[in-house]
């Protein structure tokens, strides 16, 4: 009587080679998904603050009081002189703020401060927003409408 030795099953070798291959794909494509949700996290931000300048320049109009809005390197916030008015908004991780308009200067700590006038001009705000991968967006108020606009900008 012959007793067989059959055996089935997978040799050490042949896992650590299903491993390696998994570790290159993962390896591979990392980059690319960490730069698809760094653009999600942009998209979101850009979105979240040209409803937030909206939102500045309608309490402006419809309370009939200012609202100081202030831009730092990681929130925007606006102020007014109504009770309970203040709101803050603070930008995902890896998402940073730069305000570009010509027309307003930055303090020493790169704080840039604007003033929403019932009845009076909506301000040239403009604001580019980058992420880790150099993508860049910048919202900007439309002086004549009050109505915040996206641009993207292309990577030189």
């Amino acid at each position: 009587m012959r007793h067989g030795t059959n055996q089935r099953g997978v040799t050490l070798i042949e896992m650590m080679v299903v491993v390696i291959v998994i570790a290159l794909i993962v390896s591979v494509s990392t980059p690319s998904i960490t730069a698809g949700i760094d653009a999600v996290r942009l998209a979101t931000a850009t979105s979240s603050v040209a409803a937030f300048l909206n939102s500045a320049s309608n309490r402006a109009e419809r309370r009939e009081r200012p609202v100081e809005l202030v831009i730092s390197a990681k929130a925007l916030q606006f102020v007014s002189t109504d009770a309970g008015s203040e709101r803050e908004l603070t930008m995902p991780e890896g998402i940073a703020i730069e305000p570009i308009s010509a027309l307003q200067s930055q303090d020493a700590e790169g704080v840039s401060r604007w003033l929403f006038m019932p009845g009076g001009a909506v301000p040239s705000v403009a604001i580019q927003l980058t992420n880790q991968h150099g993508g860049r967006r910048i919202v900007r108020l439309d002086p004549m409408t009050g109505f915040p606009r996206v641009e993207s900008v292309q990577a030189k």
